[in-house]
């Protein structure tokens, strides 16, 4: 099981208002390499950060080259970032092997130079806050985005929609929805609050949500308990995250932990209406801690 002070050093960092989503990350990555070092990746992304800032600083403004309605100063410091990101040091997504979990763990991302949407995104909003360009992520459905807002007080309006896993590309609305339809259906209905600003804990909790469902399409159940400590560190609330981490305990034969975790969900989750399915899996769940009760007391 993972170690009670790696799950508080990384509530810590996760719940701290400091903007660093490095350091949360990279203890992340600590649930498949324990003994992860984290300093020297944090110093290399510092030294891409150093370049990154004469890049953007130094990144000429074309007369005629930014969209309609956009800032001119803003795209030509996207441009600069994706040009040294993306072109020179050749960080990719990995549409190949989207499902391997290493795309998940920045030291991997940082080693190997290809992700997915969250992790590049990541790499992306720590070298752009180095480099004191402000980035902020998106929580866009089925693919994480990132903008990069037009400065307060000028006549452009339009801020940037970036996606990281495809080289920085810059998206307009009309891909934003083509976007949601790929990932979330025909009939998903986009709305511009799906653009909003994604918070430090969301962003992590996404990323622990995608290795999570890895590690179980793997049969990693060891690991996809951690996660979901992890998951619950972040915010305590999750119920869906505690049925999980009972039902993974119940799987891994702790039947204590399991029998903590479910009637706990159960409780917590009956106060409110339930819907048809809903019951159904209360009846399951209700269920196993019957049975779960029965294993306990035969142990004592």
């Amino acid at each position: 099981m993972i170690r009670a002070q790696l799950v508080r050093s990384f509530t810590h960092a996760a719940l701290s208002p400091d903007p660093d989503l490095a350091i949360a990350a990279l203890m992340i990555a600590r649930v498949e390499y324990p003994k992860l070092d984290a300093g020297p990746y944090l110093d290399r992304l510092d030294a891409i950060g150093r370049e990154a800032t004469v890049r953007v600083a130094a990144a000429p403004i074309v007369p005629g080259d930014a969209p309609p309605r956009v800032d001119p100063d803003r795209y030509a410091r996207v441009i600069a970032l994706n040009e040294y990101l993306f072109k020179e040091l050749r960080f990719v997504g990995n549409d190949v092997q989207y499902e391997d979990p290493r795309n998940s763990f920045l030291n991997e991302v940082l080693d190997r130079r290809t992700g997915i949407p969250i992790t590049l995104a990541m790499l992306y909003m720590e070298v752009a806050r180095r480099a004191g360009l402000h980035v902020e992520g998106i929580n866009f459905p089925g693919h994480f985005l990132l903008r990069c807002p037009a400065r307060r007080g000028m006549s452009y309006s339009e801020d940037l929609i970036i996606d990281a896993f495809h080289g920085g590309a810059l998206l307009s609305e009309d891909a934003c929805r083509e976007l949601l339809r790929r990932h979330a259906g025909e009939e998903a209905g986009f709305d511009a609050q799906l653009l909003r600003h994604a918070t430090k804990p969301q962003i992590l909790a996404r990323m622990l949500l995608n290795l999570k469902r890895v590690y179980v399409r793997m049969h990693s159940f060891p690991q996809a308990r951690d996660i979901t400590e992890l998951l619950l560190a972040v915010d305590p609330s999750a119920n869906t995250e505690l049925r999980d981490r009972g039902l993974l305990a119940y799987h891994l034969k702790d039947f204590s932990g399991a029998l903590r975790d479910l009637q706990s969900y159960l409780q917590r989750s009956s106060s409110s209406p339930l819907d048809e399915e809903e019951r159904e899996e209360h009846e399951q769940i209700w269920e196993h801690v019957k049975t779960l009760r029965r294993r306990v007391a035969s142990l004592n």
